[in-house]
């Protein structure tokens, strides 16, 4: 893998609805950890939510903070190695997941591809997104957003479940 000369700090949402979900964005967040060139900073609380455009049961959801010398699309590739590890596989667009990992931000990076867009399209438009990640940011990403996306955001049902330390005590 390549590897850029400077560390960039990236922000990875992570998601579970099937299976023993938290047990698997616990185990994503070591395996992340275990990337070359690559260290978890911190990690929010853990949140339930109600799928957003999709079906099946709640999700749980995080946001995991981290500094990475990898490249955005190779982050990309090793967070879907992850994924498969996992036993994620994509049936259809929006299906229950067993584990799913999405890069959020990638430092000041504007990127646009078929394969990845960063920061990720949708992320002003998910609770379970905004929420831990302005947890993370201390309240920033929130007071960012205009009215309509605030009214938007909490419509959506969504709530804290464990503080950083207890879903996740290897983190």
């Amino acid at each position: 893998m390549a590897m850029s000369a400077r560390p960039q700090t990236a922000w990875i949402g992570l998601g579970a609805n099937l299976g023993d979900a938290r047990a698997a964005l616990c185990g994503a967040v070591q395996s992340i950890a275990a990337l070359p060139g690559t260290r978890v900073l911190r990690v929010s609380s853990l949140y339930g939510s109600a799928p957003v455009d999709a079906a099946g049961p709640d999700y749980l959801n995080a946001i995991a903070e981290i500094e990475t010398t990898l490249a955005p699309l190779e982050l990309l590739d090793a967070l879907q190695r992850i994924e498969l590890g996992a036993g994620r596989e994509r049936p259809y667009r929006n299906a229950p997941r067993t584990l799913d990992l999405d890069i959020v931000r990638f430092g000041d990076v504007a990127l646009d591809t078929p394969r990845l867009t960063l920061p990720h399209p949708r992320w002003r438009e998910r609770a379970f997104v905004l929420l831990p990640l302005s947890e993370l940011l201390g309240g920033q990403v929130m007071d960012g957003l205009s009215l309509e996306q605030r009214n938007s955001v909490s419509r959506q049902r969504i709530q804290r479940v464990a503080d950083a330390a207890l879903w996740c005590p290897a983190c």
